[in-house]
C-alpha cells in the first residue's frame, strides 16, 4: 500500500492503478477506497488512465491529526498531486466538491475538475436547520456518541427511518461508525450548504459540473449554480442516474475531460 505524508505528518494511504494521463478521485462523507463508489469507478478509469484513490485523512488506512482543518485536508490532497508526479484532474463527489474546490483554488498542479452533485443546498433551505444540524452533529460527537451522529447524518440527507435501522443492523453499520468522525470535517468543508463563490471565482482551470437526471430539483440546481459560478464551467445531466452514480455512466464522462486537457 503506498503512502504520502501530509504536511502536518498525517500518513495518506493511497493505491495507483492503470497507465495515462493522472486523475486523483475524492471521495465524499463516509467513504473510502474500500467502502464508497471510487473503487468500481477506479477499475473503470484504470482502463485509460493513471488513478489515484486514496483514503482522506481520519478513513480507512489513513491516520488523522488534531485539529482538523479544511487547510489540511488541501494539504493531503496536494501530497498525492506531488505523488502523482505534480499534476492531476480531480474527480470528486458529493462533499469532496468542496475540498476539490477549496484545493483547485491555491494549487495551479490540479489541471482540470470534474465535479458531481456539490450538495450546497444551503441557500435552498432554511439557515436554521442547517445550523441545527451542525450543532448537533458536533455535540453528539464531542458526547463520544457515533451512533447517533452517523443517524444525524443519514436523516439529514433524506434516508428514511426504517432504512437506517436495516443498516444498523447491518454487517456495514461499524465501518461508518469508525469514519463518522470525519462528518464534521465534510460539514465544515460545506460551510453551511452554502456554495463559496469567492473560492469559485479563484478556480482557473477548466470544470464540468456534472448532476444525475433523477436526482432532485435541489441538487441538479446546484450543480447549475456551482458550473455558473465557476470562470470556466460547464453542466452536464446525466439522464437517469442519482446521487449514487453508476461507475459507468460518469466514466467517460471523466476520461474524455482527462483526455481534452491532457492534448
Amino acid at each position: 500500500m503506498p503512502t504520502v505524508t501530509s504536511a502536518d505528518g498525517t500518513t495518506i494511504a493511497h493505491d495507483v492503478l492503470g497507465d495515462g494521463p493522472a486523475v486523483i478521485l475524492v471521495d465524499g462523507a463516509l467513504c473510502h477506497r474500500t467502502s464508497g463508489p471510487m473503487g468500481p469507478l477506479g477499475a473503470l478509469l484504470a482502463k485509460d488512465l493513471t488513478v489515484y484513490r486514496y483514503d482522506r485523512r481520519g478513513r480507512g488506512e489513513s491516520t488523522d491529526t488534531a485539529p482538523w482543518s479544511a487547510q489540511r485536508e488541501v494539504e493531503d490532497l496536494q501530497a498525492l498531486l506531488a505523488a502523482a508526479g505534480g499534476s492531476a484532474v480531480v474527480y470528486a463527489i458529493s462533499s469532496g466538491v468542496a475540498l476539490a474546490l477549496a484545493a483547485a483554488a491555491v494549487t495551479p498542479g490540479i489541471t482540470g475538475l470534474v465535479l458531481y452533485e456539490p450538495p450546497y443546498l444551503g441557500e435552498q433551505e432554511d439557515g436554521e436547520r442547517s445550523a441545527r444540524y451542525t450543532a448537533d452533529l458536533r455535540s453528539a460527537l464531542n458526547a463520544g456518541d457515533r451512533d447517533h451522529a452517523l443517524t444525524l447524518f443519514l436523516s439529514r440527507v433524506g434516508t428514511p427511518a426504517p432504512m437506517i435501522e436495516q443498516l444498523r443492523g447491518g454487517p456495514g453499520w461499524p465501518m461508518l461508525i469508525a469514519v463518522a468522525p470525519t462528518l464534521a470535517y465534510d460539514d465544515a468543508l460545506l460551510t453551511g450548504g452554502r456554495m463559496p463563490r469567492d473560492v469559485a471565482a479563484r478556480v482557473s482551470v477548466p470544470a464540468l459540473v456534472v448532476a444525475g437526471g433523477a436526482s432532485p430539483v435541489p441538487l441538479r440546481e446546484a450543480a447549475r449554480r456551482t458550473a455558473e459560478a465557476l470562470p470556466h464551467g460547464r453542466f452536464r445531466v446525466l439522464d437517469g442516474q442519482t446521487h449514487d452514480v453508476a461507475p459507468e455512466a460518469v466514466a467517460p464522462l471523466v476520461i474524455d475531460h482527462v483526455r481534452a486537457l491532457a492534448t
